[in-house]
């Protein structure tokens, strides 16, 4: 492989492989394997990035398959990396050569990996919906959140990712999630269904932190109220809450 920057410039594949971030090797990893899967001569792509380059012996026609795929697997590895791990790599012809040593640079120590878990652990401990923030949003940062956990393969009991994500919502939330809990939710579904339940009670929620907002200058907890109260008894003091706040008891079912 002469020049490995006319390779890359004709390599033509049309999008450019994902960048390696520094902070989220692993997540890295997996992309860029989906990226090569997403090629043609995928197989021989990455087998050149897990077993090396070709091997003499063979059919010229494997052979030469073989060989293109090496450089087409080398050339996406260097696409996807900055500047300043480039220029430490770039002296390698091989794919393989070019995944350890990668590797080597970024997963770094035990001790690296410890402080990379440690910060995930403060991540979830401290995890909880901000102020405003929709429940949509809230998914995708605890997903995100624990696809980061499992990417070092840190792993949490179910019902422990359960509780964390409906226990830290907003008030408004408060009386869908004790209907998860009476129905036992939190043993049998998972965090996905949970949210998936959850939405389809939004308005609801909205409604509910309109009517926080409302009395919150009388220093009154409504749902507490609305908590406390048989639906016939909410009806009949609508002077106090107005009716169009109260939301039926819903039957869970995951």
């Amino acid at each position: 492989m002469a020049n490995l920057s006319e390779d890359i410039q004709s390599d033509g594949s049309g999008t450019h492989p994902p960048m390696l971030d520094r902070s989220d090797f692993a997540s890295w990893q997996q992309r860029i394997r989906l990226y090569c899967i997403g090629k043609d001569n995928r197989a021989n792509i990455i087998k050149s990035i897990d077993e090396g380059p070709f091997k003499m012996g063979k059919f010229r026609e494997t052979l030469a398959e073989e060989e293109e795929a090496d450089i087409r697997a080398t050339n996406i590895l260097l696409q996807g990396l900055p500047k300043y791990i480039y220029t430490l790599i770039n002296h390698y012809t091989d794919a393989k050569d070019i995944w350890n040593n990668v590797k080597m640079l970024l997963e770094g120590s035990e001790l690296t990996k410890d402080d990379r878990e440690s910060q995930l652990y403060n991540e979830f401990e401290h995890f909880r919906q901000n102020k405003g923030e929709t429940i949509h949003d809230y998914y995708v940062r605890f997903t995100k959140l624990i696809n980061d956990m499992r990417n070092i393969k840190m792993t949490m009991p179910k019902i422990q990712l359960n509780s964390k994500f409906v226990n830290n919502m907003l008030p408004e939330w408060d009386r869908f999630v004790t209907i998860v809990k009476l129905n036992r939710g939190l043993k049998e579904s998972n965090y996905d269904q949970l949210y998936a339940y959850l939405k389809q009670h939004e308005e609801h929620a909205n409604e509910n932190k309109m009517m926080l907002e409302r009395y919150n200058q009388h220093a009154i907890d409504p749902l507490a109220l609305v908590s406390n109260v048989s639906p016939q008894q909410y009806l009949s003091e609508s002077s106090v809450i107005p009716p169009s706040t109260y939301v039926p008891p819903v039957n869970y079912q995951p």
